[in-house]
Formats: C-alpha cells, sequence, structure tokens
C-alpha cells in the first residue's frame, strides 16, 4: 500500500508551501526579537550593568529561537530544492553576510563578560549590535528583490544560472524592504524589553518601540503603495500543471503587469485579512506601548510581523520566486517542489515533532519568565 497517495500532490503542495510560511512567521517572530534586542543594545543601555541585562532578557531563549531559522532552511532543502539552489547560488554573497552575523551572535554573548576591560566588552556590544541589524536588513532586501523578481534562468537540463550582481540586489525598493523589516524587528525587540525590564531601560524600549512602530506602518504602507503603481509583478498565462513535474520550463508567465500582485486580493477578498492584520498589529502595538500593556504589547507586535510576511505570500501565491530574465523560469507552488513521496513523509515528520519543539518552547518560556533585574546579574552564577 502507498501511504503517500492519502494525500494529492497538489494539496501536498500547498500544504507545504503554507508551513514553509509558517516557519518563516516562526522565525520571525521568536528570533526576530532576539535581532530587535541586539539592534537596540548600543540605545537602550547606557552602563555595563544595563547592557548585561539587556543581554540577559534573550540569552535564555536565543538558541532555541533559531531553531525555526533550521527547520525553514531544512524544508526549503528538502521540500523546494529549486528555491534552495536559487537562493544559496543568487543570494550567496547576502547569506554569507548573515551567516557571519548570526556567528557574532553566540560569541558575543559567550566572551562579552569573561573580561573586565570596557574596550573588550564595548566590541563585543557593538558585535551583538551588527548580529542584530545586519540579519534583519538582509533578509528584508532579499524580500524585496523576490517581489521584483530575481535574474535566473533554468537551462533544457535543469541547471540554475544566476544572471545577476551581489550590488543588483540593492536597489532602492528592495532597500524599502529591508527598512521595513529593520524597523518592524526592532519595534518587537522593543516591546520584548518593556516585558523583560523595568525602570530607565524598559522607558527608553519604550520610546524606541514607539517611534519603530510608526516606521513600520509608514514603510509598508509606502511598499505596498510602491507595488501597487510602480513594482511590476507577474501573471500567469497558461494552464497550471497542479499535479504536473516539477519543471518550471513547462509554463507560460508574462512580466511587467502593473498592480499584479493585488490580483490575488481583488478575486479572493479574504486575503486582505493579511494586509490589515499587519496594520492593526502595529496600530494595537503602539497603543500598548502607550497603555503599558506589556505582554499583549509584545503579541500585538508578533501579530503585525505575521500580518506583513502573510501579505507577501497572499499577494504572490502561486508564485513564489519569479524570474526576471526568463519568465519560464519563474518558481511556483506546483513546478517547484520535490517528489510526491518527499513531501507526504516530511508532512508526518512534521506532525510529530513540530507539537515536540512548541511544548518545549513553551515550556522553557513558562521556566524563564519574569523580569530581568539588577541583582539577578550581580548574584546570579549564569548570567551572561
Amino acid at each position: 500500500m502507498i501511504l503517500h497517495t492519502l494525500i494529492d500532490y497538489d494539496v501536498l503542495r500547498v500544504i507545504w508551501w503554507l508551513l514553509l510560511g509558517v516557519l518563516l512567521i516562526g522565525f520571525a517572530v521568536t528570533d526576530g526579537f532576539d535581532l530587535g534586542v541586539g539592534t537596540l543594545l548600543p540605545i537602550v543601555a547606557r552602563t555595563d550593568l544595563e547592557r548585561r541585562i539587556v543581554i540577559n532578557t534573550v540569552g535564555p531563549v536565543w538558541e532555541g529561537n533559531q531553531v525555526w531559522l533550521v527547520l525553514g532552511g531544512g524544508a526549503i532543502f528538502a521540500a523546494w530544492p529549486h528555491i534552495y539552489a536559487m537562493s544559496f547560488a543568487g543570494f550567496y554573497l547576502a547569506m554569507f553576510a548573515v551567516l557571519c552575523a548570526l556567528i557574532l551572535r553566540p560569541v558575543g554573548f559567550k566572551y562579552r563578560s569573561k573580561r573586565e576591560s570596557a574596550t573588550w566588552r564595548s566590541s563585543w556590544d557593538w558585535a551583538l549590535f551588527l548580529g542584530g541589524l545586519v540579519p534583519a536588513l538582509i533578509f528584508g532586501v532579499a524580500l524585496g528583490n523576490v517581489l521584483q523578481g530575481v535574474p535566473f534562468r533554468f537551462t533544457p537540463d535543469m541547471r540554475m544560472v544566476y544572471e545577476g550582481s551581489f550590488l543588483g540586489l540593492l536597489n532602492p525598493f528592495a532597500l524599502l524592504c529591508g527598512l521595513v523589516s529593520v524597523a518592524m524587528l526592532v519595534m518587537h525587540g522593543g516591546a520584548w524589553l518593556t516585558l523583560k525590564t523595568e525602570g530607565a531601560i524598559a522607558a527608553r524600549a519604550r520610546r524606541c518601540a514607539s517611534v519603530a512602530g510608526v516606521a513600520t506602518l509608514v514603510l509598508y504602507g509606502v511598499a505596498g503603495v510602491l507595488l501597487w503603481g510602480w513594482v511590476q509583478g507577474y501573471q500567469l498565462i497558461s494552464t497550471p500543471l497542479v499535479n504536473g513535474p516539477s519543471n518550471p520550463l513547462l509554463k507560460q508567465v508574462q512580466a511587467g503587469v502593473a498592480g499584479a500582485w493585488f490580483a490575488n486580493y481583488l478575486q479572493h477578498p479574504w486575503t486582505m485579512l493579511a494586509p490589515a492584520l499587519g496594520f492593526a498589529g502595529g496600530l494595537l502595538t503602539l497603543l500598548g506601548l502607550r497603555a503599558r500593556w506589556e505582554g499583549a504589547t509584545v503579541v500585538c507586535s508578533g501579530l503585525c510581523i505575521a500580518g506583513i510576511i502573510l501579505s507577501v505570500g497572499a499577494s504572490m501565491f502561486p508564485f513564489i520566486v519569479p524570474s526576471s530574465t526568463d519568465m519560464r523560469s519563474a518558481l511556483m507552488v506546483w513546478d517547484a517542489s520535490s517528489s510526491h513521496l518527499t513531501l507526504f513523509i516530511m508532512l508526518v515528520c512534521t506532525v510529530v515533532f513540530v507539537p515536540l519543539i512548541l511544548a518545549y518552547t513553551s515550556w522553557v518560556y513558562r521556566v524563564m519568565w519574569g523580569k530581568v533585574r539588577p541583582k539577578d546579574i550581580t548574584h546570579g552564577d549564569h548570567a551572561y
């Protein structure tokens, strides 16, 4: 008996498209406040003790939060091999920069307080700042390029050829998306600090998160306007082979379609819930910061992040990564996945292991719940 035939191939492809979005949101919401806290470190903390307090708000959980990044990378590798190949070929230097920045974080956490030297500790503080800012910026820039189309193509023997350059990725719209990413994660990190700290640190974090929240809403709105009137999208003009082979060259795509990324919103109005969640989450975050609803504010900032990411997926479906040089090579839900059997086996593993990860993560957050206070640093044997 062939178990994987219990779920149709086209359904499995959509399920894994949704799971990819869930993993991206999981990473952005959990590890996002780690990145935001790192970016805010030199702003909200003025003394060595304050910096240690800020670092220890994420110290017990940051490693576990990165599980979502590992899961996302693994899911792309196994479920969407064409996307993995394109990403690590076209965005190689950008990915390398992210990797270097992420490496700075564990080293900074572990080594910062090993010496009393002010110069030593200040150097690691700036390393942690770069470890938060650089990934947040580059992930947003990458997403901005995906919305515009990436210069790659597939040869007839399915060899991927990237035809762009690193500097070409740094175009105005992509940089705008990078700023949206930085702003929303700084907002999220500031909200987390208001929950985990008190006094002067919490007050500064509240002000920074408020500014970042306003910036998030404004920049996200500007990006939406540009997507409607300036960034030209892509449109499938042939009948999709939803149960066909994973060969991107078997379709016809039209480029340069004004407002194409808003077509799904017009055809399926319920998808407008995604951008509405992004705006509503941002507004509620600002309200929560003002009213000092600490826990609710973190939840609302997470909803804002989820809404922004969901809005990108909703607008691009069924495209995942369009090609700006060879329209047929665009990667879609229907032609970029692994085999039917592979997707089914991965789904079974996901159903088993993701609940375990969620249960363990919830337990860790419950155990580590509460504010970080000066006495926890000065009298704590395990504090960073």
